[in-house]
């Protein structure tokens, strides 16, 4: 009888583990499939950066601080960085974004060109496409993270090496407002 017992915990116990690994495994490329459907955005935004970079260089010529800011963040292939760096680097490049709009707002013919305005309105869609994949990604991370550190799933994560994803955060210096501080040279 005391084997049949002990049997069944073991059965218990493996069950548990495999459902528990299996949850882990699902809730993983959850991640990944957010990450990938936000990386979509990541790229076309990535891509759309010299563009609006070139059109406002016309007109904000003495603006150079901003454009090369913009500008430097993109010496990397994109399709060579990882996950963690793509994050990084759009964090930045949110940042560089909101200082370049801000630029543009001071220059009435820039906004008046058909260029900037076309292409601002197709950044404004990424933007808001982002913003809706990111809350997603943060979602299904913060769904693996739970799993990852919580009792007892964090045991079976920890034995088979499973690890916290980083969430898309804003970094802190773009909830502030943006300051445009024109010096007369």
């Amino acid at each position: 009888m005391a084997l049949y017992i002990i049997i069944g915990i073991i059965v218990l116990i493996a069950l548990y583990v495999f459902s528990t690994y299996n949850g882990l495994i699902k809730t993983r490329n959850l991640v990944e499939e957010a990450f990938s459907t936000m990386d979509v955005y990541l790229k076309k935004r990535w891509d759309l950066i010299p563009n609006l970079v070139e059109v406002v260089k016309g007109y904000a010529a003495h603006e150079k601080e901003t454009l090369e800011q913009v500008t430097s963040l993109r010496t990397n292939s994109y399709d060579d960085m990882s996950m963690e760096q793509k994050i990084s680097v759009n964090e930045q490049v949110s940042q560089g974004i909101s200082k370049l709009l801000a630029v543009a707002e001071n220059y009435p013919d820039l906004k008046a060109s058909q260029n900037f305005s076309d292409l601002s309105k197709e950044l404004s869609n990424v933007e808001n496409d982002i913003a809706n994949s990111r809350k997603y990604y943060n979602g299904t991370v913060r769904n693996l993270n739970n799993k990852v550190q919580m009792f007892p799933s964090n045991i079976i994560a920890n034995i088979f090496n499973f690890k916290a994803a980083k969430m898309f955060e804003i970094v802190a210096e773009e909830r502030n407002n943006v300051k445009v501080d024109f010096k007369s040279e």
